[in-house]
């Protein structure tokens, strides 16, 4: 008889407490864009010495991703603890290095938690696994939304110190609520789901590809769109952050959508298709200077990107592959997210031309909408294995 996954793999918090850690995860990934500059006036710190921030939480997030528990609910849990522990420290921090030990402890808390969520999810949400994640990662991407208002207000209301604490201290709260409410799915008939040996090396590539190219394309976008608006619109569009702020919330509303649309067609489907219409719409802004047409075009884009990655992720999850397998073919989309908005930069200064690097996410979306065709479930998971 092959391996069966263990009771714990389906044995998490409870819905509720489940949604708003995840949309605290989502806050605290985009935390630290609309405070940099506050942090750097206040450490005097160049801009080489600012990423270094991004960085710290980035190695962080993706320590955490490729450590995570097969206990699910340990994993969740403990995430919220290093959450707690990073950004508490955060708040008291005086300058880069203080700052990037910090975000080092928020990041691996944020990777745990992330990662250890998606799979819980889709190992116990084993009918239309898609559409649960999709609407599980819409409170993610809800978070990482209303990041910039929230900070915009707190802080200068209460003080970046006292948000800090107030954000830290969410995040134990939420991870005690989903400690103490624990809910578990059951297999139907007591039949457990056999962990899947047939994840060859190439398999595992395949679905680290895709992970690593979604995280740069994603974030290719969401770092360059505010500049190239400002650069090549006829108009300002709130100083060019319009563009991004729209592309996120069309993403964030497109998760919903995508939800229902995942329950009637097949995800690597509706994943490939999804990606190339948005690269097409990204691609039809080289040619438009209107701030009318870019505002609809970010919203198209947003809106069609949005299936990828529950899509993809639930193809995976249909495989059944071991929590930690699992949690470090997510980790790595982290490398995509720091290695391609670089190589933009490094275009566009080469070639003296920002439209120029915009091929770079066009090509990526191009080649994830033919990798993905490949990556076809090996079968659909029984009916009803897994309790709400």
């Amino acid at each position: 008889m092959p391996p069966t996954s263990p009771p714990q793999d389906t044995h998490g918090p409870s819905l509720p407490w489940l949604a708003t850690g995840f949309f605290l995860a989502g806050l605290g990934t985009a935390l630290l864009g609309p405070l940099l500059p506050f942090l750097a006036a206040s450490w005097h710190m160049t801009d080489a010495r600012s990423g270094t921030l991004f960085l710290a939480k980035f190695l962080g997030a993706f320590l955490g991703g490729v450590t995570v528990s097969r206990q699910a609910r340990n994993s969740i849990f403990l995430g919220t603890v290093f959450c707690f522990a990073g950004f508490g420290c955060f708040a008291f921090s005086e300058g880069v290095v203080s700052g990037s030990l910090s975000l080092l402890l928020g990041g691996y808390g944020l990777g745990q938690m992330i990662a250890s969520t998606n799979i819980y999810a889709g190992k116990r949400y084993r009918n239309h696994t898609g559409s649960a994640l999709a609407a599980l990662n819409f409170f993610w991407a809800l978070g990482a939304v209303i990041t910039g208002i929230l900070a915009g207000w707190c802080v200068p209301a209460y003080g970046l110190r006292t948000s800090l604490l107030v954000f830290a201290a969410l995040f134990v709260t939420v991870g005690l609520g989903g400690w103490f409410s624990t809910a578990r799915g059951a297999p139907a008939s007591g039949v457990e789901v056999p962990l899947d040996q047939s994840l060859s090396g190439s398999t595992v590539l395949l679905f680290a590809a895709l992970l690593f190219l979604y995280g740069g394309l994603e974030t290719c976008l969401t770092s360059w769109l505010p500049t190239f608006t400002l650069r090549f619109s006829d108009a300002q569009l709130l100083h060019g952050e319009s563009a991004v702020v729209l592309f996120w919330v069309a993403l964030t509303g497109g998760r919903l959508l995508a939800s229902l649309l995942l329950r009637w067609f097949p995800e690597h489907l509706v994943a490939s298709g999804g990606v190339l219409l948005s690269m097409l719409f990204t691609l039809a802004l080289l040619f438009t200077h209107r701030a009318s047409a870019f505002s609809a075009l970010c919203i198209l884009a947003g809106l069609a990107l949005s299936p990828f990655f529950p899509g993809v992720w639930a193809v995976l999850m249909r495989r059944n592959p071991s929590s930690r397998l699992a949690g470090s073919i997510l980790a790595v989309s982290g490398l995509g997210a720091a290695l391609f908005p670089w190589l933009m930069g490094v275009v566009s200064t080469a070639s003296e031309s920002l439209r120029i690097a915009m091929l770079v996410p066009i090509a990526l979306g191009f080649l994830l909408a033919i990798l993905t065709l490949t990556a076809k479930p090996t079968g659909e998971a029984p009916a009803n294995i897994v309790s709400s």
